[in-house]
């Protein structure tokens, strides 16, 4: 499965539509302006919120927490030694990991679970700058909770490079 996410919409405050590779709206990212945390929706093309996004007020370092149903989903935070790439850290509630590591800003990563290619994330497929594809490469995957881990980390990047 492939999706179509438009880059340069991203940001807090901003609704951007998220299209399957047949060009149908797929996922519709609700950023939440006016909040005192980062807060998104991921909601379906129905408008039914299917996952909600928002930045842990209180940790020693950026972190975001994924929530289904008002349920702690997953919790993602940049890695502490990696130099040389991007390297972020998705702890699932049901004690599992997730790793994501690439070019993140350059939108080109990975998302693996022990070893084994869940998602990659890519400009390369695409002819439009300001966009990027996200690919669920195995069927069993949710391809919601991978979206928001994209957005997530993504996010997490991009604060962290225009506060240095």
């Amino acid at each position: 499965m492939k999706f179509l996410v438009r880059d340069r919409l991203l940001g807090i405050g901003d609704d951007y539509w998220i299209e399957d590779e047949h060009g149908r709206k797929a996922f519709l990212v609700d950023g939440k302006a006016m909040r005192l945390r980062d807060t998104f929706e991921l909601k379906d093309a129905q408008g039914r919120v299917l996952i909600d996004i928002h930045k842990k007020m209180l940790a020693l370092r950026d972190t975001m927490v994924i929530e289904r149903d008002g349920e702690p989903l997953a919790t993602i935070r940049r890695k502490r030694l990696s130099l040389l790439r991007n390297h972020y850290r998705v702890a699932l509630a049901d004690g599992t990991e997730l790793d994501v590591s690439g070019k993140i800003l350059d939108r080109e990563f990975v998302v693996e679970y022990d070893g084994e290619l869940l998602a990659h994330i890519s400009r390369r497929w695409l002819r439009v700058r300001e966009t990027y594809g996200v690919e669920v490469v195995r069927d069993d995957a949710d391809p919601a909770l991978l979206i928001a881990v994209a957005v997530c980390v993504i996010h997490l990047a991009e604060r962290e490079r225009d506060s240095d």
